[in-house]
């Protein structure tokens, strides 16, 4: 199995100057490629590969003095940014497959715009980069990464110190003793630090495992309900949504969203002024930061369930794309990131040896009752409390839903 790390760099000033450098040569590459393929499409000239086109822009860096700067980036970063659009590519041509150039919403806005559709404005088509939008990450060549006690050595970069928090990180003393195979390593800028994340080709950590299974059931109220059978009632797992700490970054967004709003309308257009860049900066730092504590609690939650060594987990198969058109409840199920909750169960638990099992979408986990499995028909949203009118049951309607799961496996 593949086993993803991500570490924390800490570069010099002359560093981060190389680093960003290789940041825009990627982004360059592939603003360039993407240009020289739909001057190709215009011509009526057949589509061009990576390969194809790594050869033009190999002769350019050598006789144009516009590209020569590339030098100074390793090959490969350009290489792979050339690639990167070959895989976009190959997606925009399976999407035209379907039939469907452009969409209905598309039409209709473009025609309220009075303007014509273009080949770029087809579905999924590749689209350019500009330095503002753009994430802020490139590839590195993995034949020259290794990890020492001192830095990270990056080409054309050199050794850059950094930080990491694994217990089985591939330390070497120099780049003639790491055995190491690095898979896609890549460094990214995200809120004003640098990462560096790559995988590993790693042995499944298989454990003994307990005579239990789990079932889980997530909701809005609580990020999750937990069901044993060994003992233990049950176990909630909080929503962090409702922190203190989320609720005042929450308040603090909202408040620069205003800021925001307020000076588009002062500046009568949609003119995205110097005060404007900079309170959207603001945003998008606070949107990451609300985005990495609710990663950082459903890993650690995940982490703690894989940890019990069941022989079993039950996840429920949710409808979230029909849940979401709730407009009561949309907020707050994309807050919970059920589908980021699954994907991490599924993963550790097959790195644990773990099996994992998907209830039926149609399943009745709620309604039923896990005492004697009479049907409650008349179950709404609002009733917090399951109450059996055949046996008599009163039990938390969400432990009641974990119960049934935990059945389903064995």
């Amino acid at each position: 199995m593949i086993k993803s790390y991500k570490i924390r760099l800490i570069p010099t000033e002359e560093q981060e100057i190389l680093l960003w450098k290789h940041v825009n040569a990627m982004r360059y590459a592939w603003n360039w490629g993407l240009s020289l393929n739909m001057e190709q499409f215009r011509k009526g000239e057949k589509h061009l590969t990576s390969a194809s086109s790594g050869k033009i822009l190999t002769e350019l860096k050598k006789t144009n003095g516009d590209f020569k700067w590339l030098n100074d980036v390793s090959s490969q970063t350009l290489k792979m940014a050339l690639m990167d659009l070959d895989d976009a590519y190959a997606r925009f041509f399976r999407t035209q497959k379907t039939g469907e150039n452009y969409t209905k919403k598309k039409i209709a806005r473009f025609a309220r715009k009075s303007r014509g559709l273009t080949p770029y404005d087809m579905n999924g088509h590749p689209k350019f980069k500009s330095k503002g939008e753009a994430e802020p990450k490139f590839y590195v060549r993995y034949e020259n990464l290794y990890l020492t006690q001192n830095g990270a050595n990056i080409e054309k970069i050199g050794k850059v110190q950094y930080r990491a928090d694994y217990d089985d990180m591939p330390i070497v003393g120099r780049k003639c003793e790491n055995t190491t195979k690095y898979i896609n390593p890549r460094v990214r800028y995200i809120n004003g630090k640098w990462l560096l994340s790559f995988g590993i080709e790693r042995e499944s950590a298989k454990k003994e495992l307990n005579d239990f299974s789990v079932g889980i059931d997530l909701g809005v109220k609580e990020l999750a309900v937990i069901s044993y059978d060994h003992g233990a009632e049950s176990k909630k797992i909080k929503n962090v949504n409702k922190s203190k700490r989320v609720r005042r970054i929450k308040k603090h967004l909202k408040q620069k969203q205003r800021n925001v709003s307020r000076k588009y309308r002062q500046n009568g257009s949609y003119a995205k002024t110097k005060g404007i860049l900079e309170e959207e900066a603001k945003i998008k730092k606070l949107h990451r930061k609300l985005v990495s504590i609710r990663l950082d609690h459903t890993h650690q939650e995940t982490c703690k369930i894989i940890s019990l060594n069941p022989k079993r987990i039950v996840l429920e198969d949710l409808n979230v794309a029909g849940m979401m058109k709730n407009k009561h409840l949309a907020e707050a199920i994309s807050e919970q990131m059920w589908g980021e909750f699954r994907r991490q169960i599924e993963y550790k638990a097959e790195w644990a040896g773990i099996e994992v099992a998907i209830a039926d979408r149609f399943c009745p986990s709620s309604k039923k009752c896990s005492a004697c499995g009479a049907i409650k028909r008349d179950l709404k949203l609002k009733d917090r409390v399951y109450r059996c009118s055949e046996c008599g049951l009163t039990i938390d309607r969400d432990l009641n839903a974990a119960k049934n799961l935990e059945m389903l496996a064995n």
